[in-house]
């Protein structure tokens, strides 16, 4: 399967890790939430922690809009550990995806290195994918930029450029 929007967003079924410890996530269990779903390519690397931090702060954010977040990269669940102790406390869970499926499942799989392009996903409360964005390794994303489209999509409404919550829309989609 792959990412489509406007498609059931593929299934995820994988290992994550907060400060609180490891367990598994899917997307079937979070059917009645918002899910931001963001790929990111490595542990321990320049940009990463800048948009996982990021992530973190906005959470209230996030959780007010009915959203959950998670982090995906291909390392493994005991690399993520070990990133948190230099990352410090985050507010959501990152997950594992060693056997590459979800990233390959959702389009941002660069086969060769093994790792993910900067992916950012936002599936509504019946998993159908509403947001697919793929970006370059080399520019982070927007967390405020994602926050904004989340708002809108929620809307069920036209959201005109620079549309911001609180604002006029054009009216019903």
């Amino acid at each position: 399967m792959s990412a489509t929007v406007g498609r059931p967003a593929p299934e995820f079924n994988l290992e994550g890790v907060t400060s609180h410890g490891v367990k598994q996530y899917s997307l079937d269990a979070e059917r009645g939430k918002w899910v931001v779903l963001f790929f990111y390519p490595l542990d321990f690397t320049f940009i990463c922690p800048t948009e996982i931090t990021e992530f973190s702060k906005l959470d209230d954010d996030f959780k007010k809009l009915n959203a959950v977040v998670f982090g995906v990269s291909t390392d493994s669940i005991h690399s993520h550990k070990a990133w948190l102790k230099d990352l410090g406390e985050l507010r959501y869970p990152l997950l594992s995806d060693m056997s590459h499926k979800t990233a390959r499942d959702y389009g941002v799989l660069i086969e060769e290195k093994g790792i993910a392009l900067r992916g950012t996903f936002v599936i509504d409360p019946e998993g159908v994918l509403r947001y697919a964005l793929y970006h370059d390794l080399g520019v982070g994303r927007s967390i405020k930029e994602v926050l904004r489209v989340v708002s809108a999509l929620q809307t069920g409404e036209l959201c005109p450029v620079d549309w911001k919550p609180g604002e006029k829309t054009l009216g019903k989609a």
